[in-house]
């Protein structure tokens, strides 16, 4: 059974910094991708950024040059969130993708922590 905890969300004023971080139990054959997606209300959930297993990121162009995503190891996943701004509030969720054999391959969520920018 796989899990996905993530921290560091919180409230923040416009041009300031946050880091999210997502811990991943459980085990897999091998992962595909993480990444962390974020939603606001009435919304779809948007990519925000993924990174490959052995790939290098993605990012949306919203974010690009202000957030950085990093995976330290396979089971922590980080977003540096710099340079925030308002429409940058949304609830935020790590995502993974993972084969569990050969051939299946499965999408598991966090439960979400949100960012609030504001003034």
């Amino acid at each position: 059974q796989v899990q996905l905890v993530e921290s560091g969300g919180g409230l923040v004023e416009p041009g300031g910094s946050l880091t999210l971080s997502c811990t991943a139990s459980g085990s897999v054959f091998r992962i595909i991708a993480m990444g962390w997606y974020r939603q606001t209300p009435g919304n779809e959930r948007e990519l925000v950024a993924t990174i490959t297993d052995g790939g290098g990121p993605n990012y949306a162009d919203s974010v690009k040059g202000r957030f950085t995503i990093s995976r330290d190891n396979a089971e922590t996943l980080d977003l540096q969130m710099n340079s925030l701004k308002v429409d940058d509030t949304a609830v935020y969720y790590c995502n993974l993708r993972a084969y569990s054999d050969v051939v299946r391959w499965s999408e598991y969520w966090g439960q979400g922590t949100q960012v609030t920018v504001s003034s």
